[in-house]
């Protein structure tokens, strides 16, 4: 999992490294050898998705050295998001302004200063979804609240970073098997397609992996455990980091830490970690 080219794992000087990673629950992530891949990255905001443990839990795992804003879930077991930072946030909110979401564990936000502008930090985890169930309709209705939220949002700030596990490819470049799942399974539905169409349009956000990677397939951030998916990097890029255009022009290098084994992965997804020089 852990990147060893000096290229990819190297920082300039005034850049700030944000990482993203859904971990498919924090206390197996860490069972897993995750402790190793944080302490190599000098990673200085970590956002997380699926903590899937209480506040005690993530705080004792992640130790010092963190400022730490986690989003617990009602429902025990599930969901979960957090902003991991080096240096304290100025500001914290912890849902997306919807009551509906209030408690679901999906979206938390902090502000920080950097060079006298406010940055705000995003982790959000978009529902997955299951075609012709109250999950779909849930899913359908974050969304909706993301588009009407994120211009506001946008205008407050100086810069503005959502970053997760948006459970969403938006292009054919995004899934290895287009065809097979294309209006087919949830996640590749041309209705929320057209969401993320608003995203990176009219509501003005940049796709940064997307615009870093250049129009490529890939790359991927999630494997199904199933099969040979991995193995075959049958993969969907469906972690981002989505971005402000002013932020955006900041970003200067963009990796996904895929495991170089099956067996190395601490999770499902892979981080994607992005460095923005300011």
């Amino acid at each position: 999992m852990i990147p060893t080219s000096v290229e990819i794992l190297s920082k300039n000087a005034g850049a700030l490294r944000v990482a993203s990673v859904n971990v498919n629950g924090i206390r197996a992530a860490y069972r897993k050898n995750m402790a190793d891949w944080v302490a190599a990255r000098d990673v200085d905001i970590l956002c997380l998705q699926e903590v899937r443990a209480p506040d005690k839990v993530l705080r004792e795992l992640i130790g010092e050295g963190w400022h730490i804003l986690h989003a617990e879930a009602k429902d025990k077991g599930r969901a979960g998001v957090a902003v991991l930072s080096r240096v304290e946030p100025v500001a914290v909110r912890e849902n997306i302004g919807d009551e509906y979401f209030a408690d679901s564990g999906r979206w938390v936000e902090a502000d920080f200063e950097v060079n006298g502008e406010t940055f705000t930090v995003v982790s959000c985890y978009v529902h997955s979804g299951e075609l012709g169930t109250q999950k779909q309709e849930d899913k359908y209705r974050f969304l909706q609240r993301m588009t009407d939220y994120l211009p506001a949002l946008a205008a407050e700030k100086d810069h503005v970073l959502v970053v997760g596990d948006l459970n969403v490819v938006h292009t054919e470049k995004d899934i290895k098997n287009w065809k097979p799942n294309h209006n087919k399974r949830a996640g590749v539905m041309d209705e929320e397609i057209a969401y993320f169409d608003g995203f990176f349009s009219s509501v003005g956000y940049k796709d940064v992996a997307r615009e870093l990677a250049g129009d490529v397939q890939g790359p991927y951030t999630w494997w199904s455990y199933r099969g040979q998916a991995f193995d075959n990097d049958a993969g969907w890029r469906i972690d981002y980091h989505m971005a402000t255009p002013s932020l955006a022009s900041k970003a200067i290098k963009s990796h996904v830490d895929r495991a170089s084994g099956y067996d190395l992965r601490f999770s499902d997804h892979a981080p994607l970690v992005v460095d923005y020089q300011f």
